[in-house]
């Protein structure tokens, strides 16, 4: 069974990456930066990829090297606080990495998937994208998340028999993006994930935190 989690060379997808390496999965690590991409697979014990979620002509060179993939984790993000409407690229940028390069990565996998019978889709989401929760996200972050909840919601009906998709949020995170001050291990903020590609069943089109589903 093997695993690509994009942006898996730091932070939440790092803590991801390591947690299915310790579980006994073939993963693959994506990352924008080769170099870094391949020191942290040298330390996870596991195989990177190229994977720029800016520029699309990487994605499938970067599934071919990575071989067939089982579980796609749909990890990596970028946080613009611009405001949409003085900086209008920044809602673009953040459409393009937390929405259509994860569909269009599902869509790569997705032939394998469906061979299979059997496929899991994680996507690492936020409550700042949340209806529920009052959509705090700033700039495109949260309108980004929100319609990768949409998606989310939505694909169960397209995908093949066997395949199933879901969100989750990893609360506030200890990382590059989260902050220093933020309460939470990338560990933590990996686990829901975790359970999802392996300890869920065929739960689909849900969305949680802390292994309890939320409201979009």
């Amino acid at each position: 069974m093997r695993a690509l989690v994009t942006g898996g060379n730091r932070g939440i997808g790092f803590a991801i990456a390591a947690g299915l390496v310790a579980r006994g999965t073939d993963v693959v690590i994506g990352a924008r930066d080769a170099d870094k991409g391949q020191a942290a697979a040298t330390e996870l014990g596991c195989q990177s990829v190229h994977l720029d979620l800016e520029r699309p002509n990487t994605f499938a060179p970067a599934i071919q090297a990575a071989g067939p993939i089982d579980i796609l984790i749909n990890n990596a993000g970028i946080l613009i606080e611009d405001s949409m409407i003085a900086a209008l690229d920044g809602l673009r940028r953040s459409m393009q990495v937390m929405f259509h390069a994860p569909f269009e990565l599902i869509c790569l996998c997705l032939p394998h998937m469906a061979q299979q019978r059997a496929g899991k889709i994680i996507n690492l989401s936020s409550g700042w994208g949340s209806f529920a929760e009052d959509m705090e996200g700033p700039g495109g972050y949260g309108v980004a998340k929100a319609a990768l909840n949409a998606l989310t919601f939505a694909l169960p009906r397209d995908l093949p028999a066997g395949v199933t998709i879901n969100a989750m949020c990893p609360g506030w995170v200890h990382t590059d993006m989260g902050g220093p001050s933020a309460p939470r291990t990338p560990e933590q903020g990996a686990d829901t994930a975790l359970w999802l590609a392996l300890d869920a069943g065929d739960v689909t089109g849900k969305f949680f935190r802390d292994r309890q589903e939320i409201q979009w």
